[in-house]
Order: C-alpha cells, then structure tokens, then sequence
C-alpha cells in the first residue's frame, strides 16, 4: 500500500493504523524520512506484549485479527528536501478528558468503557523548506457510533495543531476522523471563518483540512487505482489535496 501511495512522490504522507511493528520499515517502503507515533501499544488481551509476537500472530489472518495484536501507529512521512524540526504529540482520550466529556455528554457506562478501550493520539511536525515553516497534523479518532465522541476528540486535536502553530503558520489537519460533514459539528465549526480552515472531504470519514496556504479540492481514489494483482488494497480510499 505504501508503495503505491508513494509512487508519484508526494511531499507528505499521512498514515493511521499502522501495525507498531512496521514503523521501523516505513522510511524504506516509501522511500520517505517516517516520524511515528504509538497509539495503542502491542497486546494479548489485558497483558502487554511485542510488536514481533503481534506480528507472528496477525500472520495467522490478516482480515479476521487486523490489529487486534499488533497494535497501532500513526506516521507522517516527509519528502527529503523537507526539514523536520519539531514533532509533537497528545493523547486524544486520556481518563480526566474522557471523564469530563463524559459528565458533559451524559455518556453511559457502556460508552464509556468502549471510549476507554483503545488510546488515540494525534501527533504534529513543524516542517521547513528554505525560510518557509508548515505545520502538518495526523489523527485517528475513536470509531463509535454516538458521534459526539470523535467530535470531541477532534476538537481536542485542532486545538492541540493550532496552539503548536505559530501566528500566520499554515497548517494541515489530516486523518481518519472517523467523522463526515453530515455528522460532525467540530467538522462545521473548524470550516467557519473562527478556525479558518477549508476542504473537508465531501463524502466519507477521512480528511486534509488545510489552513493557510491554497489547495485544490479534495480527492478519494476510486477503486481502480488502489487494486494490486486483483486485491483491494485498504478499507479506506486515500484521499490527496495538492495545496501551493
């Protein structure tokens, strides 16, 4: 998949759901300088375990386990000629976060044990190119049918995107939000002129918000160009935005 989606050189690659065991393999596989950031470490069941056992393990049946041992990893990938000169993380749904949204929302017990099952962060690079300075952050919010919950996540992670960029900074916000425009609010509010960025992808969950610089509308791959030798590759069409 990697192969592919860098096989016309783009300047950034955003990943999400990358098996904690491939980080180490991505640079390769792109051809690309990878910045990674664990979100939900390798496990059997409640016990920790290896992102090698995790692999061996998911060996058995990719389709039926995805990443029930593995792990998961988000990654941004840099062309060379783009400086990384800072990378920052946060936790999307830490327990005083999960808590009070929890309080404010009116969850339930079975939310919020669902809410609490899988860490989710976002994470950020400060990247440079001659005296120009961009901001690019990468998320994968929590999939849950009370919408309500990847808004709230979402919001947190504009806010942590927009307190690293600097005044007048453009800035990227990309990822599985796990959220469309027909359902989100957070989606609404950071497309109004207040947060000031653009291009939501019309239909479907994944996105490139673009703040600052100017960008061509989005665009998901169709089916065809994400087939290798007959198999689909991904469950999610990736999405690409050429921004000047």
């Amino acid at each position: 998949m990697l192969r592919l989606a860098s096989a016309d050189r783009p300047a950034v690659l955003c990943l999400q759901e990358v098996p904690v065991w491939a980080l180490g393999l991505l640079d390769d596989w792109g051809g690309m300088p990878a910045v990674g950031a664990v979100a939900q470490r390798p496990h059997l069941g409640p016990f920790p375990s290896t992102a090698k056992v995790g692999r061996v393990l998911t060996d058995l049946h990719h389709g039926l386990l995805r990443s029930a041992f593995t792990g998961q990893a988000n990654a941004i990938l840099i062309d060379p000629e783009l400086l990384v000169r800072e990378h920052r993380q946060v936790i999307l749904n830490p327990f005083r976060f999960r808590r009070a949204q929890a309080r404010r929302l009116e969850l339930g017990i079975v939310e919020r044990l669902a809410w609490s099952k899988e860490r989710r962060v976002c994470h950020a690079v400060r990247v440079q190119r001659g005296e120009e300075t961009l901001v690019i952050g990468n998320l994968h919010a929590t999939g849950f049918p009370d919408k309500r919950i990847p808004d709230a996540e979402l919001l947190r992670a504009a806010v942590f995107v927009d307190g690293m960029a600097k005044p007048g900074e453009p800035v990227l916000l990309c990822g599985d939000f796990n959220l469309s425009t027909r359902n989100s609010r957070t989606l609404a509010d950071l497309t109004a002129p207040e947060w000031g960025f653009g291009g939501p992808t019309p239909t479907g969950i994944d996105h490139v918000l673009v703040r600052g610089l100017d960008a061509a509308p989005p665009l998901r791959w169709p089916v065809e160009r994400r087939l290798y030798e007959g198999r689909l590759l991904s469950d999610h069409a990736p999405v690409e935005r050429e921004v000047t």
